[in-house]
């Protein structure tokens, strides 16, 4: 988003100083779909805090995101001209805040609590599993040394099997998928 607004100085004025900086002048790299290609880096910045939230479980960067997006748009469709740009800039700034909050809650407090690494990457080892036969919900946290092919429901006792195509029954019924899927590899 902010890299959009820097390569565009004819629409974002108060980074023109970078952009001339960089030798840019009035150079717009995207033409006239700037705001439309900046909508759209705002779009994907808050689907990317939701997610963080989804495996971190810190609501604060989300809190101040939605906000924060919620008047670029109100900028963008409501608001008079006289202060659009404040509300732009605004926005802009607080999801520059919001990312310094992810940033520093993922980094320095290691991340969530039940992650690890697998083949170099962090995966989340907690998922939600819920049963196809009678929809009894449980959190389990998953193996990472073998795929779990089997699992016995602790409401209905039958035994759940993973869909054709799934290697094991978190990809078919977890709310997280398992480590290795996580990590980039085809199946355990």
């Amino acid at each position: 988003m902010f890299f959009t607004a820097v390569l565009s100085p004819c629409c974002f004025p108060l980074f023109a100083f970078a952009a001339s900086a960089l030798g840019l002048g009035s150079f717009e790299l995207f033409g006239g779909w700037t705001m439309w290609i900046f909508q759209g880096m705002v779009l994907i910045s808050i689907i990317g805090f939701f997610l963080s939230y989804r495996i971190h479980r810190c609501l604060y960067p989300l809190l101040i995101a939605i906000p924060s997006t919620s008047i670029i748009f109100y900028s963008y469709y409501f608001c008079d001209n006289d202060y659009q740009v404040y509300f732009l800039y605004t926005g802009m700034f607080g999801l520059l805040i919001a990312t310094i909050v992810n940033y520093h809650r993922n980094k320095f407090h290691k991340g969530c609590s039940t992650c690890t690494i697998y083949n170099g990457k962090s995966v989340e080892l907690k998922s939600k599993i819920t049963c196809p036969h009678c929809g009894y919900k449980k959190e389990e946290m998953m193996p990472t040394d073998a795929c779990q092919f089997f699992y016995e429901c602790e409401n209905c006792k039958k035994i759940v099997k993973p869909k054709h195509g799934d290697c094991c029954v978190y990809c078919s019924y977890g709310t997280v998928k398992c480590p290795p899927i996580q990590s980039g590899d085809k199946c355990c």
